[in-house]
Formats: C-alpha cells, sequence, structure tokens
C-alpha cells in the first residue's frame, strides 16, 4: 500500500557491488559524490571476503540501502553477470529517476546543480527517457586521459525510472518496446556534464588482482602486467578531480605512469588510429553511442533552466 503522506521521490542512485574493498574501487567516494541530489541510494551487494559491507555500514547514511545478491558463478557471457547485478539495484529504486554510477565512476561536486535543474527540467517531457553524460577516462595515473574512439565518450546514467528498462551489460541500458517483443537504445538529452572514471588508475598490482577476479564472467584471462596503450590516445588532465576523491586519489592512486612513447601499437589500436584520423578530417565522433540522442545542454539551458 503506498503511503499518501510520503512525498514522491525525485532521484535514486544505484550500484552493485562485491569485493569492491579488496579490489580497489573508490565506491565509497562514487556514492559520496551524488548523495546530495539523492533521496535514497541502493546497492546491491554480493557476498564477497572483504569489508565492503562493513565500509557501507560505517558510512552511516540513512537513504543508503543495501540489498544483498548471489551472483550467478556460472554466466560467463560477455558481463552479464554485471547486467543482472545492475537490473537488481535498478528494480529496488523508487525515485522518478534513476542515476546508475559504477564502483569506480564519480561525478565532480560543481556539476550537481546543473544535473538536478535538468531532472526538473525535463520531469513532464516524455520524450526524453534518459540523460548521457561526457566521459573523463583517467588512465595509468590521475594525470592522464583516455580520448581515443575505443573508449566510449558518451554514456547514459540517468533513466527514467518509470521505462521498461533492461541492462544487456554493466554499460548501457535498453528499453522494451512494441509488447516487450523488441528492444531499442533510450531516447536522451546528453548533457554538457561528465563522469570522472577512475577505474585504469589502481597500481598495476591491484589491476592484475582485480581483472583475475572479474576475467572469469567474460571468459577471458584478462592477462594484465603493466599499463599499456598508445601515447596518441593520451592527453594530460589540466581540470580539478572531485574533492570526494582528493584523499583517495594520494593514498590509492597510480601517480607515477607516464606515456611510452616507443610502445608498438596493436592491431586493434592501428584500427582506432586509422579511426582518429577520419574523425579529425571529416569533424566526426566514431566512438559507440548506447542512446538516440534527442537534445542536449546548450539546448536545456537556452529554455532557461536554472
Amino acid at each position: 500500500m503506498v503511503d499518501q503522506a510520503r512525498p514522491p521521490m525525485r532521484l535514486s542512485g544505484f550500484t552493485f557491488l562485491r569485493d569492491a574493498r579488496r579490489l580497489g574501487y573508490p565506491f565509497e567516494e562514487s556514492i559520496r559524490s551524488i548523495l546530495p541530489i539523492c533521496d535514497e541510494f541502493i546497492v546491491a551487494l554480493g557476498e564477497g571476503s572483504d569489508d565492503t559491507r562493513e565500509r557501507l555500514l560505517a558510512m552511516n547514511e540513512p537513504r543508503l540501502r543495501i540489498i544483498d545478491t548471489v551472483w550467478n558463478e556460472s554466466m560467463r557471457s560477455r558481463g552479464f553477470v554485471y547486467g543482472q547485478q545492475k537490473m537488481i539495484g535498478h528494480y529496488c529504486c523508487n525515485g522518478q529517476w534513476a542515476f546508475y554510477l559504477e564502483g569506480d565512476e564519480v561525478v565532480h561536486e560543481k556539476d550537481l546543480p546543473a544535473i538536478s535543474a535538468a531532472l526538473d527540467f525535463y520531469a513532464d517531457d516524455r520524450n526524453v527517457e534518459a540523460f548521457a553524460f561526457h566521459y573523463r577516462h583517467f588512465f595509468g595515473s590521475p594525470q592522464w586521459q583516455a580520448t581515443g574512439p575505443g573508449w566510449y565518450r558518451t554514456a547514459v546514467r540517468i533513466i527514467r525510472n518509470d521505462c521498461r528498462a533492461y541492462s544487456p551489460d554493466g554499460l548501457f541500458f535498453a528499453v522494451c518496446d512494441d509488447n516487450n517483443k523488441r528492444l531499442r537504445y533510450p531516447r536522451a538529452v546528453v548533457l554538457d556534464e561528465s563522469i570522472y572514471h577512475y577505474g585504469h588508475v589502481r597500481p598495476a598490482h591491484m589491476m592484475k588482482k582485480k581483472l583475475a577476479a572479474v576475467g572469469k564472467y567474460w571468459n577471458d584471462d584478462h592477462e594484465f602486467d603493466r599499463y599499456r596503450i598508445d601515447a596518441r590516445f593520451l592527453k594530460p588532465f589540466t581540470g580539478t578531480h572531485p574533492a570526494v576523491m582528493q584523499t583517495w586519489l594520494e593514498d590509492h592512486a597510480d601517480n607515477d605512469f607516464a606515456p611510452d612513447k616507443d610502445h608498438t601499437p596493436t592491431r586493434r589500436e592501428k584500427r582506432l588510429l586509422l579511426k582518429m584520423k577520419l574523425e579529425s578530417a571529416l569533424g566526426l565522433d566514431l566512438s559507440r553511442r548506447h542512446y538516440r540522442r534527442v537534445g542536449n545542454g546548450a539546448q536545456f539551458r537556452g529554455a532557461g533552466a536554472s
């Protein structure tokens, strides 16, 4: 029975975690980064072997709700177990909008007012099903950003919570149409704001441990000894990191990485370098998108949102 005295929730945050502390995720920082605009935050927490649960409880946050889950260890198809866990968290959300963050993704405090204003501005626009964000993929250390077309440059992270949405994996959403007989990408406004992604700044030994733990869900060994990338895909980061990340970056990130100018491109990198040349020549973005664009942040602000 619905409590008529309880005001409706506008925004639910959610994520899924398992052994997040042991594998080097800044999950506490990730959650805290959007809590100021959330009415609740759902964590689908898989049974693990570290103190992730204790760290969550120690946050002493009344808006935080832990949902205990069991991972499907037989699911080895392209990371779909991530999609399963993501959906568990998503389907426990009560807000009008649901804001998904992976355990190594963080939002800058300077961007929260604009995100909050967008939720209100498009609240009644049924053509807008989702919001996509630009991405800052830090690679090797917090001082370097990966920008090549092999990295997703934008992705949906907020979705309208009354969409019949499904998650094929941890990255993107699909929406059911035509009496559940067809899936499509959600219609999204691309905001000017960014997601700060810190998944590739762990020290090399922590990255090796993380990949060894999760590779089986892709049916892949994920061999790793150090960060390797063609330097042409990198650029220095000249902005500021979210305040909530400062201590974690000092204590847990690799700050000694430098691009290897003698790196020999792999076959995949050679294809991506060709894509980069085409992008530069034609003024295109050839990175993958999992949404249909129906607006952008400039339109939103130009309409008078504050």
